[in-house]
């Protein structure tokens, strides 16, 4: 795994760095202490995973996080058990309460390792798993009509089944599906490329159901029709 540590305090980078040193399932690229420099990384060099700090001087860390686009996994770490939460309502893969043990944090690197095999694995199945409603759901791929999103949470609609409603973002949920099957149209709006009926200048059918094509997407669905 390819993976950035961010954080105000260069002496917990160095502890991150000398962590990382002692695997040899990750490699740290590189360590910033300002989150615009971090940025200018991630637009050119993508990565799996970040080491967040939450409590940085500029942009709290979690709302950093969040306008990543297509954003890797993230093990956010802090001195302030208060942000545990929160860190977790976006999907983190663990949240580091500081000052932590190795044995912590290579507990965390291994939720992070099993995350990544996953993710990978995803692209050769041919459904999606997802937790809802205390049950694991195996939803195939050829079932989904379209996915909405509602503030921190998704609506999978589905062919002749009820809905699912999970606590997800769509930026998280679009990692777990393939890029060649779905596409994302709108900020609250993911459809399955087969299910395209007709597109028009500002919306898209599936079926009888009408769905906004958001300004920032229009590009990326002209490269498809």
């Amino acid at each position: 795994m390819k993976a950035i540590a961010i954080d105000d305090e260069p002496l917990a980078l160095k502890v991150i760095t000398h962590l990382c040193e002692q695997v040899d399932f990750v490699s740290l690229e590189k360590t910033f202490t300002s989150q615009s420099e971090a940025v200018k990384y991630l637009n050119k060099y993508p990565v799996d995973l970040l080491f967040l700090d939450i409590q940085m001087p500029v942009k709290n860390g979690i709302e950093f996080y969040k306008m990543l686009e297509n954003g890797p996994m993230v093990i956010f770490t802090t001195a302030y058990s208060e942000y545990a939460v929160e860190g977790f309502n976006v999907n983190a893969t663990d949240y580091l309460l500081k000052p932590f043990s190795s044995e912590r944090f290579m507990q965390a690197l291994e939720k992070a390792r099993n995350e990544w095999n996953f993710r990978k694995n995803q692209t050769t199945q041919s459904h999606l798993m997802i937790r809802a409603d205390y049950k694991l759901h195996r939803i195939p791929y050829e079932d989904i009509l379209y996915i909405e999103g509602l503030d921190d949470y998704i609506q999978i609609y589905q062919v002749n089944k009820p809905k699912i409603v999970a606590r997800f973002s769509m930026k998280n949920i679009m990692e777990q599906l393939p890029g060649n099957l779905f596409i994302r149209v709108h900020r609250s709006f993911i459809v399955p490329l087969k299910r395209i009926d007709s597109v028009q200048y500002k919306s898209l059918q599936v079926g009888d159901m009408t769905i906004p094509i958001g300004e920032t997407y229009k590009d990326e669905i002209q490269k498809h029709f």
